[in-house]
């Protein structure tokens, strides 16, 4: 696991999506796993401007998400289908059944978790795989307790990951209480990882990532068992490290 320290957000932004780019750019039919909420909106900013200004394409791309709320419509205004069209989709040039999502609303949920993970499969795996962190070290929507052999399943959502996404509905009530999410097995069968965090909110959780043991009460420290893992946090989140530097490899 590397760790990179930026000074603020936007450097972290900037250097993801650079990231991003880069491998878009020399392998064209890349396989990306994108996550929502707060943390990577900086970046699909940089994704999008980089496209309008450079003409960096995404045709050949294809992408699956982490997760989406049980009981959502894709068309819902917090569904994460609704982000991700919203916010990246909708301003490249990416082709609609190349980008895939689960279906929150399907009638068989489990025949839907499997169907998902069939389809990541059928591309070859995933490439390149955005997460974001919990302060309880959730990744995607898996729980302190998952088993790190998961795959992708239907989860109920604790009260506080249902928190830390209030603000992007109007009422309490209104936040689906399950959702289905890539399992962790899921999620370290992807070639590349790469962890976001931006700060002081996430500096607990990622001094325990970086410096706890695996556990799996705390299912991010499950990337440890992965080979090529960087973690890119600014200096807010990375304040509580014992362990100091711009770059530098953990076990």
């Amino acid at each position: 696991m590397r760790v990179i320290q930026v000074p603020n957000a936007q450097e972290m932004n900037r250097w993801a999506a650079a990231h991003i780019i880069q491998l878009v750019q020399t392998q064209p039919p890349s396989v990306l796993g994108f996550a929502t909420g707060s943390t990577p909106e900086g970046i699909y900013r940089e994704l999008v401007a980089d496209h309008r200004q450079n003409g960096t394409s995404y045709k050949e791309v294809v992408t699956f998400n982490l997760d989406e709320y049980v009981g959502l419509k894709r068309d819902h205004p917090n569904s994460y289908h609704t982000y991700m069209q919203t916010r990246l989709f909708d301003h490249l040039d990416c082709v609609s059944h190349r980008t895939h999502i689960p279906a929150g609303d399907a009638t068989d949920l489990a025949a839907e978790c499997h169907r998902y993970e069939q389809q990541i499969s059928r591309y070859g795996g995933i490439d390149l795989q955005l997460l974001g962190i919990g302060r309880n070290g959730h990744i995607g929507f898996n729980e302190p307790g998952t088993s790190f052999d998961s795959r992708t399943h239907v989860v109920k959502l604790t009260e506080s990951t249902r928190n830390a996404n209030a603000h992007f509905f109007q009422r309490k009530e209104e936040i689906p209480t399950h959702a289905i999410t890539m399992g962790i097995a899921s999620i370290l069968s992807s070639r590349q990882i790469l962890l976001l965090a931006a700060g002081h909110t996430k500096a607990e959780a990622i001094a325990r990532l970086i410096e706890g043991p695996v556990d799996a009460d705390f299912p991010a420290s499950a990337l440890k068992q992965h080979s090529d893992v960087t973690v890119l946090a600014d200096e807010s989140a990375c304040q509580h490290l014992a362990k100091k530097g711009k770059i530098f490899d953990v076990g």
